[in-house]
């Protein structure tokens, strides 16, 4: 009599072979690998059809000057002297609000991660102050802190705090409970487990909290700035809109994302660098 299990049997591990290859293989399975300048051939081709737009009288150069009227802007603006002392106090704001919106969220983080009573107590104020906008803290943070770089720090981290916070407390609760009880059973103390067991854990998790609250970071810089700044791309943006100068808001812009991207990547660097772990077990066509 024959056996008539070994065909689905045999079907179904093939369905599972299939299923690891597939897994295994995904997103990156054609081995295609791209070049270094492959990012930037997209930003190029749309500066170089709004350069033919407005060349052609398609688009309206007072409404969106072409990428020469912006290069000459900014050429303008740093032979005079004048940009490098916007940029690098955007710098020194976005640096200093960063760095403290993040070290608060990784204290709180930890705190909330490794304690119920500490999520109880702290998790719904945090999520009420969440949901605030960025605009809404600046009159009660003059009010406070008067006009001076005080309040500007203060909502930058504001912004940076929020996305480390969440990223850093779901990789916790994501940990394995084994590690923690390992950890526990070996005779670790709480600061061992934490530099030993939870911190390399949720790595991954934290950076791209601190990715995520750099991005923030750069876009609260702009209200930031409009707390009575004299100085910043913040404040080139305002004084564009004020004198009518699309030119000089959408230089503005664009170095706002040149700074955004050139800190994204360095912060990038770093995790990679810190992660050289996680890619040491992956196959090599899956790095």
């Amino acid at each position: 009599m024959p056996d008539t299990t070994a065909e689905p049997v045999a079907i179904a591990q093939q369905h599972r072979r299939t299923r690891a290859v597939a897994v295994r293989r995904w997103p990156r399975d054609s081995g295609y690998r791209p070049g270094r300048l492959t990012g930037w051939w997209l930003p190029l081709a749309f500066f170089a059809l709004v350069e033919l737009g407005a060349r052609l009288e398609i688009i309206p150069a007072r409404l969106f000057p072409p990428p020469s009227e912006l290069a000459q802007t900014l050429w303008n603006l740093a032979r005079r002297g004048e940009l490098a002392p916007h940029i690098g106090a955007s710098l020194a704001r976005v640096l200093a609000g960063f760095v403290a919106g993040s070290m608060l969220a990784v204290l709180f983080g930890f705190l909330v991660g490794i304690s119920r009573r500490a999520e109880a107590l702290l998790e719904p104020t945090f999520q009420a102050l969440r949901a605030i906008p960025s605009l809404a803290w600046i009159p009660l943070l003059l009010l406070w802190l008067g006009i001076d770089e005080t309040p500007k720090i203060v909502l930058i981290a504001i912004g940076a705090f929020f996305p480390v916070y969440l990223n850093l407390v779901a990789g916790l609760r994501d940990i394995d409970h084994k590690l923690v009880e390992l950890g526990t059973s070996c005779g670790l103390s709480t600061t061992e487990l934490i530099r030993h067991v939870l911190l390399p854990a949720s790595l991954p998790y934290l950076f791209a909290g601190l990715r995520g609250g750099l991005s923030l970071a750069w876009m609260f810089l702009v209200a930031a700035e409009l707390i009575a700044a004299t100085r910043g791309v913040g404040y080139l943006l305002s004084d564009g809109r004020e004198s009518s100068r699309p030119d000089l808001v959408l230089a503005a812009i664009l170095v706002l994302a040149v700074l955004g991207k050139l800190s994204d990547s360095l912060l990038r660097a770093v995790e990679n660098a810190s992660l050289r772990w996680r890619d040491a077990h992956r196959p090599q066509h899956q790095r």
